[in-house]
């Protein structure tokens, strides 16, 4: 996979945690020969900042577009899923 040309972001909000973060880039799919998902024009790529070797996770536009529209809602909320893993009801 060739990345190189990729420009990563990072959340301005993540601050300075040592390297805990993801960085995203959008980038064209037939080019970067991404895998499986090599046909769509553009996909979003996800990196670890502490391993930026590794291969990075790769998601159609709809894909990426869906977990955004989650994150909003709330859905993805580390509290609410810690307490639906304790059993608690969510409201």
């Amino acid at each position: 996979m060739d990345l190189t040309a990729a420009s990563w972001r990072k959340s301005t909000l993540s601050g300075n945690t040592g390297g805990n973060c993801v960085e995203v880039a959008v980038v064209n799919g037939r080019d970067a020969g991404v895998g499986n998902k090599a046909d769509e024009e553009f996909v979003v790529v996800v990196r670890d900042t502490k391993n930026r070797d590794r291969e990075p996770q790769v998601f159609t536009i709809p894909e990426w577009d869906a977990f955004l529209a989650g994150v909003r809602e709330g859905q993805f909320d580390s509290a609410t899923m810690i307490e639906e893993l304790r059993g608690f009801p969510v409201c």
